[in-house]
């Protein structure tokens, strides 16, 4: 008899409509999901990897490029905070499940690369023009050469000077 009840609740539900409805999960604000990073933006600085208690994120500045394992992740949102470009961020959707532990790894395009290299030759440039600047300043002034020079000798004046001052 419980059969026959069975294959009627069987049939029934093949041909109507379901009695729930499948909704969109809405997830409010701060709900913090994965990390997402904005590559471009990126200075492969490495603050994300040593502020990460878990050591999730891996920065090779080397290679130009950030690997994090979402599976180790914690969402603590650490990174995200210490980031000085704000290329960090928390997406609002959960890391899928897996069977597998990955690593997701993003390399640097060369438009940033670019950028990046740029910034650094026109720092050291202003680096060398501001010693430039230091050096002719302390040369004008009758100062002598700044410590990048080879020091010499200093001479045996000013301890004359104070023999001199005892003697009277």
């Amino acid at each position: 008899m419980a059969l026959i009840n069975f294959n009627k609740t069987v049939l029934h539900n093949l041909v109507s409509k379901p009695k729930t409805r499948k909704a969109e999960k809405e997830y409010p604000v701060g709900t913090r999901g994965h990390v997402e990073n904005d590559m471009d933006l990126c200075i492969l600085c490495g603050l994300c990897s040593i502020k990460c208690p878990t050591h999730a994120i891996t920065v090779d500045k080397n290679e130009k490029t950030w690997s994090i394992r979402p599976m180790s992740c914690i969402q603590c949102r650490c990174c995200v905070d210490n980031c000085p470009k704000k290329s960090l961020s928390m997406g609002l959707r959960f890391q899928e499940p897996g069977t597998e532990k990955l690593t997701k790894t993003f390399k640097q395009s060369e438009k940033a690369i670019a950028a990046q290299e740029a910034l650094m030759k026109a720092a050291k440039e202003r680096a060398a023009a501001a010693a430039a600047a230091k050096a002719a300043a302390a040369n004008a002034a009758g100062a002598p050469a700044p410590a990048t020079a080879a020091p010499e000798k200093a001479p045996a004046a000013p301890a004359q000077a104070t023999q001199d001052q005892n003697k009277e």
